[in-house]
């Protein structure tokens, strides 16, 4: 089976501020880099919509993908289940409502739909792909070319 790498990184300066998510896609030699910035959202929204990016920007379905990320959020959502027992609670947690559903409520259909296995690293721990996300997602968080998150405004109505 053809096999595509992702890496995918968020950032928020400030949480909330102003943020920025970054992927990169490797398939065999061929490399796509994706970024975007917002202009108020946060630290978690930003891993959980590069991850989502990647996932869009992947049309075929036949490829088994290795998705890195040093969100222990997304990746322990997704390898412990918990994602998986959200959407059976009907989107609750034992603590409340599960915050940013919109977005996983987007990555859940796409994992239906492709084979993706999670892969946590850490931080800032010298893998060079990793490392150029984070610097992806920063500048795009700095960029004048910043969208709105309303995801972000609808998240902070439930609490």
């Amino acid at each position: 089976m053809k096999e595509i790498i992702i890496y995918t990184d968020g950032s928020s300066l400030g949480n909330p501020g102003p943020g920025g998510w970054a992927c990169i896609l490797k398939y065999g030699k061929n490399r796509k880099e994706i970024s975007q910035g917002y202009k108020l959202t946060t630290n978690n929204r930003m891993e959980l919509i590069a991850a989502i990016e990647a996932l869009k920007a992947i049309k075929k379905k036949n490829y088994k993908i290795k998705l890195h990320s040093d969100s222990k959020y997304l990746s322990d959502a997704i390898k412990k289940g918990w994602l998986d027992k959200w959407v059976k609670n009907n989107w609750k947690r034992n603590s409340g409502k599960v915050m940013n559903k919109d977005l996983w409520d987007q990555l859940y259909n796409l994992l239906k739909q492709k084979n993706v296995e999670f892969i946590w690293i850490p931080a800032h721990s010298g893998i060079e792909d990793n490392e150029r996300c984070d610097k992806l997602a920063k500048t795009a968080a700095q960029s004048n070319d910043l969208l709105d998150d309303t995801g972000y405004l609808e998240d902070q109505c439930l609490r």
